[in-house]
């Protein structure tokens, strides 16, 4: 008699029945791999509830802050003090900061007074601020149209630091940027480049010189069109925290934002840099004899200002630059002619005096308008 194995047996006879070893492993990975689905959408859904009741309390603490506002400003009388603007403006150093600017720069009456209404802007919103109304940080981005010399980067640096005083600004400095160091060469290039100068000003200006060379009309290809829109990305999301100014010639100024219109709309502030006149400029060789303390001679003025005035007539003119480059000029032939008397001629044993250092005279001055009187009509811009 046949034995048959029991466990094994194939219903239509023959031999051991065929088997599929792999349907145990195939259900287990499955089931881990549902397994893990679930948990991920367990801790996902864990996470938008919390992301839920911290909007829920957030929302409820600005209620609550709201209406302790509300109760506040009602319970408060019409006559609470809130501080005299004199107090703010010397309190914070904003008026040191004012009173620097006039020192620094000559004349400039309208950038002045511009100035000052921004700084009353700022005062005036700290003040509301410290009685509890509502306040919004005003446009602070700037821009800045003139001649070369004119006094713009000087102003910045005063804007930064007011800001800086008042709570606006970090850290209040200036970081001066052209399109070199702002556009790259290749692909890839510019946005690094822009961001790192955008890092380096964050807390404080960055100020754009000439900033119409970053867009080329006619190239739409152009690498500088990628930096004026992370520009005006950070000038719109960042604004708190960056003050980008633009600067450089009102006419080509005007052309830009012509053609970048969102840089136009996202700047509040637009102060116009007039040309100084010739009696300004003698006033600012004068201060700049004083900072270096040197002595001009009552009568060299005017011959200073013979110079400047013929200078002016000139191609290439800027203003206070073209005053520094004359007072360096100056300064070098005082000392070669001090040199010359007592080095070289022995005058008073060789011993100069303190008033001989520090002397600017007529004849330092007559050299560089003889310069320009008796050179060739071609070369008078380098006299």
């Amino acid at each position: 008699m046949l034995g048959v194995d029991k466990g094994n047996q194939n219903p239509l006879g023959g031999g051991s029945s065929l088997q599929y070893g792999g349907a145990d492993d195939d259900a287990g990975a499955n089931y881990g791999r549902l397994r893990d689905k679930l948990n991920e959408a367990d801790v996902e859904r864990r996470k938008i509830e919390e992301a839920a009741e911290i909007r829920d309390r957030a929302a409820e603490i600005a209620r609550e802050e709201r209406l302790a506002k509300i109760a506040y400003m009602k319970d408060m009388p019409d006559s609470q003090p809130a501080g005299t603007v004199d107090e703010f403006m010397f309190k914070e150093g904003v008026q040191d900061q004012l009173d620097q600017l006039d020192r620094d720069l000559v004349g400039l009456v309208p950038v002045k007074k511009r100035v000052k209404e921004i700084a009353a802007l700022l005062v005036l919103d700290k003040m509301r601020r410290k009685l509890g109304f509502e306040t919004s940080v005003p446009s602070l981005h700037m821009s800045f149209t003139g001649a070369p010399g004119t006094g713009k980067t000087t102003v910045a640096v005063r804007m930064g630091q007011i800001l800086a005083k008042m709570g606006y600004s970090r850290r209040g400095h200036v970081v001066l940027a052209t399109r070199d160091d702002l556009v790259g060469q290749y692909v890839g290039h510019t946005a690094p480049k822009t961001k790192e100068m955008i890092k380096k000003a964050m807390g404080g200006v960055l100020l754009v010189d000439e900033a119409y060379y970053l867009y080329n009309a006619s190239n739409d290809r152009d690498y500088g069109q990628e930096s004026i829109e992370i520009l005006l990305n950070v000038m719109e999301n960042q604004q708190d925290d960056l003050v980008v100014a633009v600067a450089g010639y009102k006419d080509r100024m005007d052309k830009f934002f012509s053609y970048i219109p969102g840089m136009m709309s996202r700047i509040g502030n637009h102060v116009d840099f007039p040309n100084y006149s010739a009696d300004e400029l003698t006033e600012i060789a004068g201060v700049m004899a004083r900072e270096l303390e040197y002595d001009i001679d009552a009568e060299a003025f005017g011959v200073f200002q013979n110079y400047i005035e013929a200078r002016m007539a000139l191609p290439y003119f800027s203003n206070a630059r073209t005053v520094r480059n004359a007072m360096d000029r100056a300064r070098m032939n005082s000392a070669i002619r001090t040199f010359e008397r007592f080095a070289i001629n022995g005058e008073n044993g060789g011993m100069c005096s303190v008033d001989d250092l520090k002397n600017i005279a007529k004849d330092d001055f007559q050299v560089l308008l003889d310069d320009i009187l008796n050179a060739d009509t071609d070369k008078r811009i380098f006299a």
